[in-house]
């Protein structure tokens, strides 16, 4: 914890000082940090709230079943069109992922959601159709998806062979 308070110290400093001597460099990354802090706390309550409600509206049967050890290859399609929704990037994604995990959703799946969410969503691929061209991002798609359900599904069997163990928070 002392560390942590000492580099943030040592930031502020560092970009203070940049602020006075006109340092363009550390004023341009103050600027952007607090830019990204600025988008952050625009999204994160929203995504959390999300979280929040999904947690107690949605039912664990519900996602064991449709995402759990049981499920067939529809739990992959069922979590791309959850992760091409996703507002806010793998910084919503991960406590979404964790979410599912907590109420059963199994590990290729939850890697499928991850991956997915940074590289499908539907934004950013309306902003990438609009400047590559559609055919390159619907190829890019097509080929990345699959690849990210086969990467998943071989690290979970990779991590089930190994006794995997989420962390949760506690030590």
């Amino acid at each position: 914890m002392k560390k942590q308070i000492i580099l943030i110290l040592i930031y502020a400093i560092f970009v203070s000082i940049s602020l006075i001597v006109s340092f363009d460099p550390g004023i341009q990354i103050g600027t952007n940090f607090f830019n990204f802090l600025r988008s952050m706390i625009t999204v994160l309550p929203c995504a959390f709230i999300i979280i929040g409600l999904f947690e107690v509206w949605v039912k664990r049967e519900t996602i064991e079943k449709h995402l759990g050890e049981d499920s067939s290859m529809k739990a992959y399609l069922w979590v791309i069109l959850l992760s091409s929704t996703t507002v806010g990037g793998i910084i919503v994604a991960f406590p979404v992922a964790y979410s599912l995990y907590k109420k059963g959703a199994k590990i290729s799946v939850l890697f499928t959601y991850i991956s997915a969410s940074a590289i499908g969503r539907i934004p950013m691929t309306v902003f990438e159709a609009s400047f590559i061209g559609i055919k390159f991002s619907v190829i890019r798609l097509l080929i990345s998806l699959p690849l990210v359900i086969l990467s998943s599904i071989l690290l979970e069997k990779l991590l089930k062979g190994k006794d995997f163990k989420m962390y949760d928070g506690t030590r």
